[in-house]
């Protein structure tokens, strides 16, 4: 159940950028029980759509959700610049450090997975428990070869047709279901929303800056495995058919661990953040 917690807002300065990020915390400090906070980050998803599942998990933990660079409330100063795993890694140790907090939990969810295993591995000491919910490390693919080229495709498609058809080009890639109802009247041109100038700056940011860096990391696995901080690696129970269940049980098998499962599929805390916020809790004991 979720209980009602308050949450603020910060901005920080860091460098070449401002960060947007949000606190929440249940009313009663008892109730936290002395956890260290919990931090829930994706790339490019951002505070907002963590909502639910922090407010779901505010009832123990402070929750710290964020904006990455570029995304949302977070600006950057320079848009050409690439959106690294290391720099992202760096946001969050900034972040930390603006909090006073020298240790965290972290949950990182699809390229915010990635954040976390670069986190782990730059700044030992400073994550207690990392869980990297299905990172898109496609370089640890049998056909990584293939996943560069499909890569460069869907960046294409968004020079050449614009963001939601090189959004939908990503996710036909990544395994979902793209198929329409076809007993249902196909949208008029006129009917179909045009994204807006924020949609086409998130969408650059993302395609030609974020996306390469953080499906091409290679994360450094004598650092993860040598490293004082517990990395679960956790996978969707329905992402059998997704492109992240093969890259995050090969990562597994390198860390030598076994996977956790959660609800849903990559987004299960999006439809289900209640009973998937319950198995992040098992999951960080």
């Amino acid at each position: 159940m979720t209980i009602p917690s308050t949450a603020t807002t910060r901005s920080l300065a860091v460098p070449g950028a401002r960060l947007h990020y949000e606190i929440r915390s249940a009313a009663d400090v008892a109730a936290r029980r002395g956890n260290p906070p919990l931090l829930v980050i994706g790339s490019p998803m951002a505070s907002a759509d963590f909502a639910p599942l922090a407010d779901a998990l505010a009832g123990d933990r402070t929750v710290i959700t964020y904006d990455p660079r570029g995304h949302a409330n977070s600006t950057v100063d320079d848009p050409e610049e690439d959106s690294t795993p290391e720099r992202r890694a760096d946001d969050i140790v900034a972040i930390l450090d603006d909090l006073g907090a020298q240790s965290a939990d972290v949950f990182g969810s699809s390229g915010g997975a990635v954040t976390g295993l670069a986190l782990v591995a730059r700044h030992p000491g400073r994550v207690r428990t990392l869980v990297a919910h299905e990172p898109p490390l496609l370089e640890l693919l049998p056909d990584a070869v293939q996943q560069r080229a499909n890569t460069e495709d869907i960046v294409a498609t968004f020079h050449a047709a614009g963001p939601q058809a090189a959004w939908y080009k990503f996710m036909v890639n990544a395994g979902f279901d793209m198929t329409f109802d076809t007993t249902q009247p196909a949208k008029t041109p006129a009917e179909q929303a045009e994204p807006t100038e924020r949609d086409v700056r998130e969408a650059a940011r993302f395609f030609d800056h974020e996306l390469r860096p953080t499906t091409r990391y290679l994360p450094d696995i004598d650092a993860l495995k040598n490293c004082p901080s517990r990395v679960v690696i956790g996978i969707g129970v329905d992402s059998g058919r997704l492109l992240t269940d093969p890259t995050s049980r090969a990562l597994a098998a390198l860390l030598g661990s076994t996977p956790v499962e959660f609800p849903g599929d990559h987004g299960g805390f999006l439809g289900a953040p209640e009973e998937f916020a319950e198995a992040l809790r098992k999951t960080l004991i």
